[in-house]
């Protein structure tokens, strides 16, 4: 048995699935919404992340106490060409289903 491979094989009544139909229903909507607002922030995200490190660069960072030590800007991370910031919630990866799916 591997580590996704959690399904176990139980009858489900219809009322059953049709609640379970309108609760994916519902976080369908929610992650659509979520997803908007997450693709409307993209400029004001990216605006945090260069206050972020600005302030690392320049004040630093606690490491004890009162000691600080700021990062130098060559060592900042830097995004890669074409990535976006993006809402993961679906089960396991791109076009896997997940084990409710497999009966």
């Amino acid at each position: 048995m591997s580590f996704k491979d959690l399904f176990i094989e139980h009858d489900v009544p219809p009322e059953v699935q049709e609640w379970i139909k309108g609760e994916v229903e519902a976080q369908e909507a929610r992650y659509s919404k979520i997803e908007k607002e997450m693709i409307d922030l993209a400029a004001t995200r990216e605006k945090w992340y260069q206050e972020f490190f600005d302030r690392i660069t320049t004040l630093g960072y606690n490491t004890d106490g009162d000691d600080k030590m700021t990062i130098n800007p060559a060592d900042l991370p830097v995004k890669p060409e074409g990535c976006v910031d993006q809402v993961v919630w679906k089960y396991g990866v791109d076009g896997e289903e997940s084990p409710d799916a497999q009966k």
